[in-house]
């Protein structure tokens, strides 16, 4: 007997939070601001595939990454006094103490993603749900829809939650759920999971994101290594357990609770 689908939520989704996990106080609001105008020096074809040629000789091999890559307008997603530098290898800051990670980051974690069990022997397929912890300005979660077929993203700061929006409703992503609430508790409604990926480091990952994984799924997120500071960690949940392997170095923003 088939099992019925979960509800997928509508656009956008606010998610209640328990009393424990809420912060008290906000933040103050990121402003919103509209789309930076389209330019020809700005999205150039030839920029973005200058900087896809770069992520391919730093290492980054799968076609689909770098199709993604060089199709998403990364200069869309900053202030428009950090156009210039939207195309080159660093991150930049989006507001509210947070930053969007440098191209090289977001193509190498989410071929990580790619290289899930559950896509052995099927390198041409597409990821299934994808959960996203740390929303951000939206630019990861948009590079994503060119990989997964569908794509929750959290994000606890309510500015950065509505500049997402923002940013991503002019191009009408029907498979892109943009949430707000405590990424550290996941989204169960709308697993089990293909991949998980989070934009903030912890101590650990939390047991609810492996809950929420399926088997043959995978979670690719920044964690604090024995030595200090921070490793990305790749978890794959295999009919027989859990498989970790800690890379190299990193450094992300720290994984907090609670909304605020």
């Amino acid at each position: 007997m088939s099992s019925k689908p979960p509800s997928r939520p509508g656009f956008p989704v606010r998610l209640t939070p328990t009393a424990s996990a809420v912060t008290r106080g906000r933040q103050p609001a990121v402003p919103v601001r509209p789309l930076v105008p389209t330019t020809p020096s700005m999205a150039s074809d030839a920029i973005r595939a200058r900087m896809v040629q770069r992520l391919a000789a730093q290492g980054v091999a799968d076609a689909r990454v770098l199709r993604a890559m060089g199709t998403v307008e990364r200069h869309l997603f900053v202030d428009s006094a950090l156009v210039n530098q939207a195309y080159e290898d660093t991150s930049l800051p989006i507001g509210l103490g947070q930053t969007i990670s440098k191209p090289n980051v977001v193509a190498r974690m989410i071929e990580l993603l790619l290289g899930a069990p559950a896509l052995a022997g099927k390198p041409g397929d597409r990821l299934g749900r994808v959960l996203e912890i740390g929303t951000g300005c939206g630019y990861q979660a948009t590079v994503l829809s060119h990989v997964a077929s569908e794509v929750y993203s959290i994000e606890r700061l309510r500015g950065l939650h509505e500049r997402a929006r923002a940013n991503l409703r002019p191009f009408r992503l029907a498979t892109v759920h943009l949430l707000l609430g405590d990424g550290m508790v996941g989204y169960a409604k709308g697993g089990p999971y293909a991949g998980i990926i989070a934009a903030a480091g912890g101590e650990a990952v939390p047991d609810a994101w492996v809950e929420q994984l399926a088997v043959g799924g995978r979670i690719v997120a920044p964690t604090h290594s024995p030595g200090g500071g921070q490793a990305l960690v790749v978890i794959d949940k295999t009919v027989t357990g859990l498989q970790r392997r800690v890379l190299e170095a990193v450094h992300f923003v720290p994984l907090k609770s609670g909304i605020a």
